[in-house]
Formats: structure tokens, C-alpha cells, sequence
């Protein structure tokens, strides 16, 4: 991890197909014997009950599945059972297809056709306390039990156990929010990787100003990811500011020296996902460097990071963090919008919301307190007036992502400080 980031770093070896699996299943396996039976005593659950269809996943079993189980086969069902006084948690498929060497089989349909009365004899014979099946009235990640799977398992208990369900719904989130040693050793290759895309975006290579469109440029990202093997969780955005004109171009648009681009861009690679903003400036004919009021934005959008990075603490929830970094930022002048997120097995991750950009205060998605060894996306922008522009309020968007170890953020693989500049002749 480090602060300074490359404006053009050299692409990272990209794995085989064969070599990333070898890396996700040695994760998981990881995940498996350190964070299911932390998270477990933590919340104090004694049993936790996942549920997935094929065709119909389940986010948290889908992050579960080793590197050859692509998705859930008929019906996946995942038990963990802790017994406790320390002791290993059990972890079951009742399930027709087995789950590598990560789950034991326990469901014979031959002996016991249903698979819901097979999952009703295992809780019965370690009579649980307290049962965590994942449904969740605000976030999508901890609500996967269908209704009708719902109504299937409660229906072969016995007598008595419905009453002791409850919901797994911060279990979910500790699950898919927590960071592992491993997992942290790869995250930041796999920002690199990202970061080394853009550059290549923001270059001659593919930008020929006064011939190339904002458009052509998205597709280009969505061809080169596909030429390396690496899939997108979004389509890339690229948006144009340019003097005298209000608001961000898009589309069919031709990119022309004096504009400013922005770049929205993220991958998926090895179940992890990046997400980045950053911004390039197209040099007029005779400049060597972009305009000083286009230099002190970003330098402004950087001051808000630092503001945020620093209002990060553990317990606190993102809407005490939004408060916080914004009073300092309007403290120092600053036009500051923060909306920042948890990132990680997916791109908009679990966790809490640290504002959203239509919402500067307080929101229920916010509520949740932040934990150590969690990844972010610090996403912000702050607005100023560009005097080179006649005083045109400019949008200074970045996204990078993060680590927070419990005291500090600290940034995967750097972030933007200077404008990448393109030439035009």
C-alpha cells in the first residue's frame, strides 16, 4: 500500500484462469477458518443458514462457492455451526453437488429425499439457540432467504425451533465487509491493474484530440478488459468539462484541447472489485501543464480525502463520519460532496454509507458502524471556480480506493494528486 500513485504504471502480470482460481479457493479457505468463526461469536450465533437457487444467487453464498462451483447448482444449502467452548465451526452442504474440500456432505436424498427435513435433522441434533437466516429490511446483502424457501424449512423443523430464528443480517455484512491478511497482500495488485488501465486511457494511445469521442473511449475500456480476461461490474464512464459550457459532455462528444475528462472505472478481478475516478487534462497547443485553477481544484478534492480519511474511527457510523469530515471541509472554505462507500466481493460493498450525492445528511443506509479491516472507495468532489475559465465552477471528481486497519485509511495504490495531461500535438 503506499500514498503515491504512478501517473502511468506498467499493467501487472494478469493470472491464468488456473493460477486465479488457485488464489481465490486459498482465500476462501482462509475466510473460511478465521472470519465465519469471528463473526459468529461476535454476533453470538449458534447457527447460520444459507440458502441459494441456480439462477437465482444468493450475494453472500455466491461469495462462498470455491473457484470450480461458478454458481449454486439446484439448491445450495449452506450450514455453520458453532458448538462453542472454542471449539472448530462446523461447516455442512446440504446440498446434492459437494463444495470442494471447504464444506462435508451432509445430505443423502437416497436415505432422506427432502432436502429441507435432512437441514431440520441437523439442527435438531445439535439444538442451536439461536439460528441466523439472512433477511434484511435495508440492505439488499443480508436478505437472500426467499420467502418461499422461508416457508419450506420452517415447515420441516420441529416443534419449538422457528421460534429461536433470527436475523443473520449483520452477520452478512461482517461477512462480505472484513478483509482478510491475504486478501489484503493481492488488493492492491489488483487497484494497480485498474490504475495502469487508465493511464492507457488517458493517453495518446487512445485519445486523439479533435478526432476521438468521449463514447469511443468507454468502449475501448470495455474491449481492452475483455482482451485481458478481466470483467467490468459497470460500463466506464468519461465525461468532458470544457470552458463555457455547464454541466459534464458526454457521449458522441469529441474531446478537444482545454477540456477537462473524467473517467469512472472499475474491474473484477479475483472476486474483488476496484472502483476509480480521475481526472486528465488535454493540453492546448504550446502548454506543458494545465491551467493553475484546474491544478488547485484537484488539490482542494484532495484536502477534502485527507478531512475524510482523518473522521474515520471504528463504532462510528457513516453518517457521524459525513458530518464530521463535511463541517471541517466548509471550516476551511472548502465546497465539498462526499459520498463514499464500502467496496470489496462487490463494487458498492457491504458496510455503511458515508453520504451519497443526492443526500448530505443523515440516511438510514448510513447508520451502521464502521469496523477495522475494511476497504473503501473514498468517493468525493469538491466544486470550485476556475479563474482561467472566467470563474466557471468546475466539478473535481476522485475515487480511490482504501484500507482503514482500525486507526487510519491508507490508500491500496496511491491517489491522483497531479492532473494527467495529454498532449495534443
Amino acid at each position: 500500500m503506499s500514498d503515491a500513485e504512478q501517473a502511468h504504471p506498467d499493467l501487472p502480470v494478469v493470472l491464468s484462469q488456473r493460477d486465479r482460481a488457485a488464489v481465490v479457493d486459498d482465500i476462501l479457505a482462509e475466510r473460511m477458518e478465521t472470519v465465519v468463526p469471528a463473526i459468529m461469536r461476535e454476533q453470538g450465533i449458534d447457527m447460520w443458514i444459507l440458502m441459494a437457487r441456480e439462477y437465482f444467487e444468493e450475494p453472500v453464498v455466491a461469495t462462498m462457492l470455491d473457484a470450480e462451483s461458478m454458481s449454486a447448482r439446484r439448491r445450495t444449502i449452506l450450514v455453520f455451526y458453532n458448538p462453542g467452548e472454542g471449539k472448530p465451526v462446523e461447516r455442512l452442504t446440504v446440498s446434492r453437488y459437494g463444495l470442494g474440500n471447504l464444506f462435508a456432505a451432509s445430505w443423502d436424498p437416497a436415505k432422506q429425499p427432502d432436502q429441507w427435513k435432512a437441514v431440520a435433522e441437523i439442527i435438531a441434533a445439535r439444538d442451536p439457540k439461536r439460528i441466523a437466516i439472512n433477511t434484511s429490511d435495508l440492505t439488499a446483502f443480508g436478505d437472500g432467504m426467499t420467502l418461499s424457501q422461508y416457508k419450506a424449512m420452517t415447515a420441516a423443523l420441529p416443534t419449538g425451533f422457528e421460534e429461536r430464528i433470527v436475523p443473520g443480517e449483520t452477520l452478512s455484512l461482517r461477512w462480505l465487509e472484513s478483509r482478510t491478511p491475504r486478501e489484503l497482500e493481492i488488493y492492491p495488485g489488483i487497484v494497480r491493474l485498474a490504475h495502469a488501465v487508465i493511464g492507457e486511457a488517458f493517453s495518446r494511445k487512445v485519445i486523439t484530440p479533435g478526432k476521438t469521442t468521449a463514447e469511443e473511449v468507454q468502449w475501448w475500456y470495455r474491449d481492452r478488459l475483455a482482451g485481458l480476461g478481466i470483467d467490468t461490474w459497470f460500463h466506464p464512464s468519461i465525461g468532458i468539462q470544457r470552458q463555457g459550457v455547464k454541466g459534464m459532455i458526454e457521449g458522441d462528444e469529441v474531446i478537444q484541447p482545454g477540456d477537462l475528462l473524467w473517467t469512472d472505472f472499475g474491474i473484477t478481478y479475483m472476486r474483488l472489485n476496484t472502483d476509480t475516478q480521475h481526472l486528465a487534462y488535454v493540453l492546448k497547443p504550446g502548454e506543458t501543464e494545465a491551467p493553475a485553477g484546474l491544478r488547485a481544484g484537484l488539490k482542494a478534492t484532495n484536502r477534502v480525502q485527507d478531512l475524510l480519511r482523518q473522521s474515520f474511527a471504528v463504532g462510528l457510523s457513516g453518517n457521524v463520519v459525513l458530518a464530521r469530515a463535511r463541517a471541517k471541509a466548509l471550516a476551511e472554505g472548502l465546497d465539498p460532496s462526499i459520498y463514499s462507500h464500502p467496496i470489496g466481493f462487490h463494487g458498492h460493498g457491504a458496510g455503511t454509507a458515508i453520504g451519497f450525492w443526492d443526500n448530505q445528511k443523515d440516511d438510514p443506509r448510513g447508520t451502521y458502524a464502521i469496523r477495522p479491516n475494511t476497504t473503501w472507495s473514498i468517493e468525493l468532489t469538491s466544486y470550485n471556480a476556475v479563474p482561467e475559465w472566467g470563474g466557471q465552477k468546475v466539478d473535481f471528481r476522485s475515487e480511490e480506493d482504501a484500507f482503514f486497519d482500525g486507526k487510519e485509511v491508507h490508500f491500496l495504490d496511491g491517489r491522483q494528486t497531479e492532473l494527467t495531461l495529454i498532449p495534443s500535438e
